[in-house]
């Protein structure tokens, strides 16, 4: 035997990825059978109802959307120095964009009293929702991005300004499903067409069943607004299933033939789901049964109200039948440059009794409790004039506010600066607002996630933190 040292020959790159190979196959399979496992989990309707992350406060969302965005200053947050000021130059400076030229200081045309036991102020143009200040949480610190109505909106809607993304009431019903799997689970009444349109209730991405669906457009007065093609007079429901079944057949073939479609699979949940709406939408969209005492509490029948009050209704109809999210839009009315006094007056009669009736109704039947309403526009208003009777654009401090369970009632939250202009106290981007409702839900921001074009993506990208100090 040779006592001559044995060197072994160094392993190549080659050598390593060819011994490795079996293993590099199982760890491949090992993912396929997870990734089918979990898919198995899955429930086989999009709707279905999904436990939160961790228990919830809410289970439902209704959102009272002004369109236009109203002023700030004018309505729920007052600043004696901006009346002592008035006609003064703005003491700071001014944002470095500005969508139009503004001059100094301008007063609010509208005096603010105290309201309920909370002694929140609240301004004359409201004071029928002045009168549920007690269960309302006030936040006056919000801010965003865009100046403009198109960008401001989208991001409210979506949490972006910049790429079509899904919107929020689309996020959350991925998230949690629908208690009512005869109805869509995001509605969306009278919408608006303009800035950005059914971007603002688009499921984007996300799988089609999540998409809103829309009852009427702002074109459309509330008494005539429909879900269309809901009614079919001239074909039985015994013949209108056979047709449907032909066709959900042949559909399925199709898959099975070619595999994943997303967009078919959407067609064939969105024509089951149509056909079953048939049945539930007719009677919820028919008021009639509503109480006089129900209807005059919205302001239905009555001028100005009537149009706004049928949304609010509608909308609680939809809600305490289990539909998840529904927006109500006053569109669009709220962009006053000039002609603030009237503007602003003649808007707030639409929807200040409609508003509170919504909140009485809400709370009477005990649904207030687990229900959350959110009421603001895509940004607020310049405390500055802009010519003699108007205010700018402003995203940079405006007030939104929410009642309902979760939140703390007849609570003011955050800041803006003596007159207005800048959020400065507990800031709440449109992120942290969206990651703050999506938890009053019971879902963590960071992980209702959906993955799409290689990346993970949510509602507030990658930002947003849930405000504590606003939760009971």
């Amino acid at each position: 035997m040779s006592n001559k040292p044995h060197f072994q020959q160094p392993t190549t790159r080659r050598d390593m990825l060819r011994d490795c190979g079996v293993g590099f196959g199982m760890l491949a399979f090992a993912s396929l059978l997870a990734e089918q496992a979990e898919a198995e989990k899955k429930p086989t309707n999009p709707l279905a109802v999904r436990a939160p992350h961790f228990p919830a406060r809410v289970k439902r969302v209704i959102f009272v959307f002004m369109h236009g965005g109203p002023s700030q200053v004018d309505t729920f947050d007052p600043k004696p120095l901006l009346t002592r000021d008035n006609g003064k130059p703005y003491p700071f400076s001014k944002p470095r964009i500005q969508f139009a030229a503004t001059g100094n200081l301008l007063k609010s045309p509208w005096e603010f009293k105290k309201y309920g036991q909370s002694g929140i102020e609240v301004s004359d143009l409201f004071p029928h929702v002045g009168s549920c200040v007690d269960d309302i949480c006030m936040i006056r610190s919000i801010y965003g991005d865009n100046t403009a109505h198109g960008g401001a909106l989208i991001q409210l809607s979506t949490g972006s300004d910049r790429f079509i993304r899904p919107s929020m009431g689309s996020w959350i019903t991925y998230g949690l499903g629908s208690e009512n799997q005869n109805l869509p689970g995001f509605i969306t009444i009278c919408p608006t067409l303009g800035h950005g349109g059914v971007q603002n209730w688009s499921s984007a991405f996300l799988p089609a069943p999540y998409q809103g669906t829309p009852i009427g457009n702002a074109s459309v007065p509330a008494s005539r607004a429909a879900i269309s093609y809901i009614k079919n007079p001239e074909t039985p429901a015994d013949l209108q299933r056979m047709e449907l079944d032909l066709v959900q057949n042949m559909n399925r073939e199709q898959l099975q033939h070619f595999g994943v479609d997303p967009q078919l699979e959407g067609r064939i949940q969105s024509l089951e789901l149509a056909f079953r709406m048939q049945t539930a939408a007719p009677e919820i969209m028919d008021i009639s049964q509503e109480s006089k005492a129900t209807r005059d509490l919205y302001g239905i029948d009555q001028q100005p109200t009537d149009n706004f009050g049928r949304q609010c209704l509608l909308a609680r109809r939809y809600s305490e039948r289990g539909v998840r999210f529904v927006q109500v839009t006053h569109s669009y009315k709220w962009d006053q440059h000039g002609d603030l006094r009237n503007g602003h007056s003649n808007n707030a009669k639409e929807v200040d009794k409609p508003i509170a009736g919504l909140l009485k109704d809400l709370k009477a039947r005990g649904l207030l409790k687990d229900t959350l309403v959110l009421w603001g526009g895509e940004f607020g208003r310049t405390p500055v004039a802009q010519g003699t009777d108007g205010r700018d654009h402003n995203p940079h401090g405006y007030t939104m506010w929410m009642a309902g369970g979760g939140v703390k009632p007849g609570f003011v939250y955050g800041a803006t600066d003596d007159y207005g202009y800048y959020s400065v106290e507990n800031k709440m981007h449109l992120h942290d607002l969206h990651a703050t409702l999506l938890y009053l839900l019971g879902l963590d921001h960071k992980k209702l996630i959906y993955r799409y074009g290689g990346r993970d993506f949510r509602l507030t990208d990658v930002f947003g933190e849930v405000h504590q100090g606003i939760i009971a």
